[in-house]
């Protein structure tokens, strides 16, 4: 099967899913008040690394409706730049965040995340220069605590020699207000 195909049959997936989840809490209100601002939320995450000849800093704005006391979904951008050496990398995008609460304090997370990356290897010969989409698939467990969730993702999508991340399971901090 191509990766196109598979792609897109993992995208189909995730949004029948997410309608799925989003129709079985839009049935459980929760008492959160009327309106729509009453239940948008802001946050994201935003990270820096610093090491010899390297840095790297990641971007990450969200917004969270909260359909109820278990249920919630929303959109985000993300930005990174690394440099390593002469090597540097761009990817910017987007993505969609679903987060589920069965209890208080775990949270269940899906995030599809579409990136355009730009990466320059830096050695000046043809070809060191590469451009492409990268789609990423998260499932993840983290522990809530107030507006802070701290926990770890795995990205089921995840291609060593396309991914900007080093590893599928990443650790993560996310903050809601």
């Amino acid at each position: 099967m191509k990766n196109s195909q598979l792609f897109s049959r993992t995208v189909a997936k995730f949004a029948f899913l997410m309608l799925f989840m989003a129709f079985s809490a839009y049935s459980q209100e929760a008492a959160y008040g009327s309106g729509f601002r009453n239940r948008v939320r802001y946050g994201g995450g935003i990270g820096l690394g610093f090491g010899r000849d390297t840095f790297n800093a990641q971007l990450a704005p969200s917004a969270l409706y909260q359909v109820n006391n278990y249920f919630a979904t929303g959109l985000g951008l993300n930005f990174n730049y690394a440099r390593f050496g002469d090597a540097r990398l761009t990817a910017y995008g987007g993505s969609i965040l679903t987060l589920f609460n069965p209890i208080t304090p775990v949270q269940l997370s899906a995030e599809l995340e579409q990136l355009r990356v730009h990466r320059d290897f830096g050695t000046g010969l043809p070809g060191d220069k590469d451009t492409y989409w990268l789609p990423a698939l998260f499932a993840g467990l983290g522990y809530s605590s107030g507006n802070v969730t701290i926990g770890i993702r795995y990205d089921l999508l995840y291609n060593e020699n396309k991914s900007i991340y080093a590893d599928p399971w990443m650790p993560f901090v996310r903050f809601y207000f």
